[in-house]
């Protein structure tokens, strides 16, 4: 049955063809962490890829990401962008708190699983030219203490019920909250926590954000984006550009810098190019299909700790955050080493 979930999760983003499934809209915005402003690496100091732990690798002072090449893997088509690179993370993360990361409730399902997850900051191409940096500190990777509060509304049983769900929320977006904040095993050094927008007044065209690790890829902010549909209580709908691994991921408001949600359910990712043989990214123009769902921050906030108030500068309603917040209004997680691609 693991083999047969594996391959509907990988089989049905390629073949589907429905409008409403997509993951590019426009223009590929995805930008390295070096091509970013000096505000989104900031933001992008705080944001944290999940990893299994049997994908990492350390000697108490240096950890090695175990990695595959993303070209390779999924069989990418010579054009794709970031197709050299390695990818590995299974989930995005963002640390809200001195010790909380934030991120989808279906990346972390239970307590063993958050007990083999690491935390890891730093999976960045931070250079151009430079590689991804996959040896990374022993003081940038983290392990998971308890799962402090889990939200997945849709928790079918049985393999038949678990595939409808899947398809159901990749192709309508759900329809319930997805979200858990995890304690980490001990405080975080050297990264501050990020502010959420506590007083959340949602409205179409509102411009957008998110940061994260699309395809398990090293860090990519992407921008140029709005909200759709403020949509019903739980969550609200986005053109962004993202994929699988990007569930987790923060998502900001561009006029704010707040945290207004989670990336947590989208369309297809792939599909068999036109002349076959090799995947590209499922592109349409920005204002088609139904978008990215993501979870609003208010279903959360009450169980993530108000930060310090910012000094004044930084916005009277702000909270600290490690960087400057303006004052003014408004997927997928794979691998391991057998080769099997697992998104989410």
């Amino acid at each position: 049955m693991k083999n047969l979930l594996v391959c509907a999760l990988i089989i049905l983003p390629l073949t589907a063809g429905a409008k409403e499934q997509k993951s590019i809209y426009g223009s590929d915005n995805r930008q390295e962490l070096f091509a970013s402003s000096s505000e989104m690496q900031k933001l992008a100091d705080s944001v944290v890829s999940l990893w299994e732990s049997k994908n990492i690798a350390g000697d108490g002072k240096t950890f090695r990401l175990n990695t595959m090449n993303f070209g390779q893997a999924l069989n990418l088509c010579a054009t794709e962008r970031f197709r050299d690179q390695p990818i590995g993370a299974f989930c995005s993360g963002t640390l809200v708190g001195e010790d909380i990361v934030m991120t989808a409730g279906h990346c972390i399902t239970n307590e063993t699983r958050c007990a083999d997850t690491k935390f890891v900051f730093g999976f960045a191409v931070k250079s151009e030219g430079g590689n991804a940096v996959t040896s990374i500190p022993a003081s940038e990777v983290y392990g998971c203490k308890k799962i402090i509060k889990r939200d997945l509304s849709t928790q079918p049983t049985g393999f038949v019920s678990a595939i409808s769900a899947l398809i159901g929320s990749m192709i309508n977006g759900g329809t319930g909250p997805d979200y858990a904040l995890v304690q980490l095993d001990r405080k975080v050094d050297g990264h501050k926590p990020l502010a959420i927008n506590r007083k959340q007044r949602l409205a179409k065209g509102d411009p957008m954000f998110v940061i994260g690790h699309p395809v398990g890829l090293p860090l990519k902010v992407a921008g140029d984006a709005k909200v759709r549909d403020a949509g019903p209580r739980y969550f609200f709908m986005t053109d962004l550009d993202t994929f699988g691994g990007n569930s987790g991921s923060a998502v900001f408001n561009a006029r704010t810098n707040l945290i207004e949600g989670i990336l947590v359910r989208g369309g297809t990712d792939f599909v068999q190019s036109p002349s076959g043989g090799c995947a590209v990214s499922y592109q349409v123009g920005q204002e088609e299909g139904k978008g990215e769902a993501v979870t609003k921050i208010s279903a959360l906030a009450e169980y993530i700790p108000a930060l310090k108030k910012a000094p004044a500068a930084a916005g009277k309603n702000s909270e600290a955050q490690g960087v400057e917040v303006k004052d003014s209004a408004p997927g997928n997680d794979l691998l391991n080493k057998t080769g099997e691609i697992k998104f989410q």
